[in-house]
């Protein structure tokens, strides 16, 4: 039986695999079909029926299980979730083992979660660094207000570490795939 973390490896394994075989396109479809819509099937079911509720019970069990050493914070207001996620527990076992077998591991999880939050109607304001940094914003699809200002959310915004931005800076602006990255800008946030 594979460890919780040993898995990360042999998934990241299984995107260059995919995209060797199928291209972009069938990576994208796995996302979508067999991650969103099967093995976080309860995911999908808790924020489709309840919302920004249901995003806060979701990431509040599983970030805590994935990362007891709390290297995260969740802030929610009325109209938003937001997620800064200061030390990856799936992307720092792959930088500690020194394991990257494909190009941009961290997009998996704006793969499927993009997906999610569409149906659910929402948008998501994303950054990550490819070094075990990122933020989330979820808000309703009608709510056009732009993502928070780095600070905002001071407590555990990742915009304020020392070392960010740091890497290659990934930008997504209302977002509901991994192909609807924005450019970078030179400071690389909104």
């Amino acid at each position: 039986m594979l460890g919780c973390y040993d898995f990360c490896g042999y998934y990241e394994n299984t995107f260059q695999w995919l995209e060797a075989r199928g291209g972009d396109s069938l990576l994208k479809a796995y996302w979508e079909e067999a991650v969103s819509k099967d093995s976080q099937l309860h995911a999908r079911d808790l924020i489709v029926s309840e919302g920004l509720a249901g995003m806060k019970k979701y990431w509040g069990v599983t970030l805590q299980e994935e990362s007891p050493e709390l290297g995260f914070t969740l802030h929610s207001t009325d109209r938003l979730v937001r997620l800064d996620i200061q030390d990856c527990p799936s992307k720092g076992f792959l930088l500690r083992n020194g394991l990257k077998q494909h190009a941009d591991y961290c997009d998996h999880c704006i793969g499927w979660i993009g997906p999610m939050m569409k149906d659910a109607g929402f948008v998501t304001d994303h950054e990550h660094n490819h070094c075990g940094q990122c933020w989330w914003e979820f808000r309703p699809a009608s709510d056009d207000a732009a993502a928070s200002p780095p600070g905002e959310f001071e407590a555990g915004d990742v915009r304020l570490m020392e070392n960010w931005p740091s890497g290659q800076m990934d930008l997504f602006h209302r977002a509901t795939s991994s192909g609807d990255r924005s450019p970078a800008s030179p400071d690389s946030t909104f």
